[in-house]
């Protein structure tokens, strides 16, 4: 097997990962944030429209809200930072010119815009933010590993009513929630679960 130290940094950081449910009191950094959202965002999307958002939350007022809404999951509370992670599908199809390349011809981006209104863009608000948060969950993957790599501790969560989430946020009334990530600095190991055996996920034909 050929390894480099970027695979074996990918690797470690995929096997070492654990949820993180309690933190230290050591801040995470605007900078920290920063990397940590810019690197998860070179997740792969369907015609690089990278639909998600992120809302970092600090407030103390506001984390406890959304620990409210997230049926008092103590991590929220806990963590000095929950990313709030939610699709804005409208708003990436309205602005798509930002996520083309500088080279390419003004002719083609214009068919590509117009191409991806008629299609993503003319789906019903549901299916076209469920489409988004398909793809946000890539991103949401990415974070987690990043996350690990930097040296912070995580806890994604899928347990919360995600219309109080959006209240307490004044999210837009068509995002959709994928999820939130207490994010900090370790203060536990965490909890070494069992995963299935290869042969029970994979087949091979």
């Amino acid at each position: 097997m050929i390894t480099t130290p970027l695979a074996n940094a990918v690797l470690e950081a995929a096997e070492s990962r654990r949820s993180i449910r309690r933190y230290s009191n050591a801040p995470v950094t605007e900078s920290e944030l920063a990397q940590l959202v810019e690197t998860a965002g070179r997740a792969p999307s369907a015609f690089n429209l990278q639909p998600w958002r992120w809302v970092a939350v600090r407030d103390p007022e506001l984390k406890s809200q959304l620990q409210a809404a997230a049926y008092g999951q103590p991590q929220v509370g806990a963590a000095p930072v929950v990313l709030v992670l939610y699709t804005d599908t409208l708003d990436a199809l309205m602005n798509v010119e930002e996520t083309f390349a500088r080279t390419l011809p003004a002719e083609k981006a214009a068919g590509t815009k117009a191409h991806l209104l008629s299609t993503i863009g003319a789906q019903s608000e549901a299916d076209r933010e469920a489409w988004g948060a398909g793809q946000s969950y890539i991103a949401l993957g990415y974070l987690l590993l990043v996350a690990e790599g930097m040296g912070l501790g995580t806890s994604p969560m899928l347990g919360f009513d995600p219309e109080q989430v959006k209240s307490v946020l004044g999210l837009p009334s068509y995002a959709r929630v994928p999820a939130l990530v207490a994010v900090g600095h370790p203060a536990e190991e965490g909890f070494a679960s069992t995963r299935h055996a290869v042969g029970r996920v994979l087949s091979l034909r």
